[in-house]
């Protein structure tokens, strides 16, 4: 059975990242998308020109009324923007019975601020605790933790145990924007830790990299795979999706990945 996966997140409407990039990830990796918009932005591949965010009642009735005929098996959550809304969809989610995956959206690759500062303890207080997995990069690591970029290997493993005692079952942190040609992610769960190496694709097209990581990641859960295997094929997908990002023509900044990759001419992996 093909398993449903909602995303509750902003519309890009480059198509590179936000809720049509989770469609596209979601739909690469098996799953059926599903979507509950949490804002409409201007953007394209070099920046965010304005965003406008959705009323908190309206993203709750969204998630309810999908909820009210469709059977969800996982979740992803991307941009939230405030607290209101932050707490509108952690009230919608409160009961449901299936994984969530919470991509903390916090900064745009060009430096529009897609989390209002004062969100950040809302962020903490109530999805949190009920969150699967927790996918940050780095920077938005540190912004959740109050505290100075991690720079190290070392650093990382102290910032997961860190934001695993904020109540997420798990943690992926990932490792992009440390110094040099790896690209590691740390997998943090409370009896064990584990690596996922990677290589570090020399390209501009990574827009939309960790909305189609987490989008990945909550459709694998939501076919049953368990919490490592499933982060380790994400982390694969996401990496193939860059390699390949080459291929297509996308604006003049930070292009966007290659989701269907692995369908291009056919071919399947």
């Amino acid at each position: 059975m093909i398993p449903n996966i909602l995303s509750i997140a902003g519309s890009d409407p480059s198509g590179g990242a936000g809720i049509q990039a989770d469609i596209k990830a979601i739909s690469a990796n098996g799953g059926y998308a599903m979507a509950a918009l949490t804002a409409l932005t201007a953007q394209n591949t070099r920046g965010v020109a304005a965003a406008e965010m959705i009323a908190p009642d309206f993203v709750a009735r969204q998630i309810e009324t999908v909820r009210e005929d469709i059977r969800v098996d996982a979740v992803k959550t991307g941009m939230l923007g405030t607290a209101d809304i932050i707490r509108a969809v952690a009230g919608a989610l409160a009961d449901l019975k299936a994984p969530i995956v919470v991509d903390p959206v916090m900064v745009a690759k060009g430096g529009h601020r897609l989390l209002a500062p004062e969100a950040v303890g809302a962020l903490r207080d109530d999805l949190l605790p009920i969150a699967t997995v927790l996918t940050p990069n780095l920077p938005e690591a540190a912004d959740l933790l109050d505290t100075a970029e991690a720079a190290t290997p070392a650093e990382m493993e102290a910032q997961a145990r860190a934001l695993l005692s904020l109540g997420p079952d798990a943690v992926l942190l990932k490792g992009g924007h440390l110094a040099g040609g790896e690209s590691p992610d740390l997998l943090a769960m409370s009896d064990a830790l584990t690596w996922l190496e990677g290589e570090r694709h020399a390209t501009a097209n990574t827009h939309g990299t960790g909305c189609t990581l987490s989008a990945a990641l909550a459709a694998l859960l939501a076919r049953g795979l368990p919490l490592p295997n499933a982060a380790a094929a994400a982390k694969r997908y996401v990496a193939s999706a860059i390699a390949a990002s080459d291929r297509l023509d996308v604006g003049g900044g930070h292009g966007p990945v290659h989701h269907f990759h692995a369908f291009e001419k056919g071919q399947t992996e």
